[in-house]
This record gives structure tokens, C-alpha cells and sequence, in this order.
């Protein structure tokens, strides 16, 4: 959980890593998520499509992400304004890692306001998808 206090622009903050990604996992989600695709599902699908096998829903990919922001709010902030851009595939097995970046800190009618960007990696330097979130304090 961070505090407005603690925080500086231009500063790093802890980043968060998940276990890898599991084929479990990705048809758990498709039942949760009502999204069958079987590009999510079905290795042998996967590959007639050009796919190496089955690859993880992007929305599970901004699943860890919030996970990661609601993290860092804790019971101190608000996240809002939360948006993600996807940028690679993920697959089983890739152990994904979220950070922030404290871009910008301003005051608005009294509010203190955090400006995070966020970066989803699956291996150092291989980002997967990016974002920004606001966290109101």
C-alpha cells in the first residue's frame, strides 16, 4: 500500500510478480469469464490458427495488473481512471510481472492525486501491455 507522502515523481515502485500461468488457469478464467474462445483452450485450435498453443485472455493479463493497483491503493486510495493497452501474447507458463512508475502528483480541490503508468512484462524487458491508472487519495 503506498501514501501520497511516500511517493515522488519519477519514482519506481515495487513491482509484483505472479506465478506462471497455467493452462488450468486460462480455462478457469474462460468459465468465469464466459469467454470460451478456444484460442484459450485448445492447444490444436491454437496452432491451426498460427498460435504456438493456447495464449491467455488479455483481459486475465489486466486481471493481474488491477490486482497489482488495488495492491498499491490498499485502503489509502481510489484507483480511477484505470486504462491498459495490449502489446504481446501470453502463455502458459510465462510468470508475469506488473510495476509503476510515478508519473505525475498534483492537488485538486483539495485531493491528492497519483498518475501511475504501468508496465506488464513476461520476462525482463518483454512487455506484454501497458497502462495508466490515477490513484485519488
Amino acid at each position: 500500500m503506498v501514501s501520497y507522502v511516500d511517493l515522488h515523481e519519477g519514482q519506481q515502485l515495487e513491482s509484483f510478480t505472479k506465478p506462471a500461468v497455467t493452462k488450468v488457469q486460462l480455462v478457469k478464467y474462460a468459465g468465469a469469464s464466459g469467454d470460451f474462445n478456444p484460442l484459450h483452450t485448445d492447444d490444436a485450435f491454437a496452432q491451426k490458427v498460427g498460435m504456438p498453443g493456447v495464449i491467455a485472455h488479455g483481459m486475465l493479463v489486466m486481471g493481474f495488473l488491477s490486482e497489482y493497483v488495488m495492491k498499491l491503493a490498499g485502503t489509502t486510495a481510489v484507483p480511477t481512471n484505470f486504462k491498459m493497452r495490449f502489446g504481446a501474447i501470453t502463455v502458459p507458463g510465462d510468470r508475469i510481472t506488473c510495476k509503476a512508475l510515478v508519473n505525475r502528483m498534483y492537488v485538486e480541490d483539495g485531493k491528492q492525486f497519483v498518475v501511475l503508468d504501468l508496465t506488464v512484462e513476461k520476462e525482463a524487458s518483454h512487455v506484454v501491455g501497458s497502462g495508466q491508472v490515477v490513484l485519488k487519495f
